[in-house]
């Protein structure tokens, strides 16, 4: 049996929007997986190149890959909790 985690939220060190999205998403019980762009090389092209991003975190929906965001998105935060508790 695999485990999924609902998010992947592509960081770097002592990113506070990167740490504060991750506390929310521990806080209503939401998985993700935590990928730091400065020792992945393949994520940094990824977010950059393909999504077009240039500021951490990059939160990517795995379940739907046309819903991701860049940055502290507190409005996004909400929708990925309201969507995590109705499931």
């Amino acid at each position: 049996m695999t485990s999924t985690t609902e998010y992947t939220v592509y960081t770097k060190p002592e990113c506070p929007s990167c740490d504060k999205t991750k506390a929310y998403f521990e806080s209503k019980g939401i998985t993700y997986t935590s990928v730091d762009i400065t020792k992945v090389p393949a994520a940094l092209e990824y977010i950059t190149a393909e999504l077009g991003y240039s500021q951490a975190p990059v939160v990517v929906n795995n379940s739907d890959d046309q819903d991701h965001w860049s940055g502290l998105r507190r409005d996004k935060l909400v929708h990925a909790g309201m969507n995590h508790q109705a499931a």
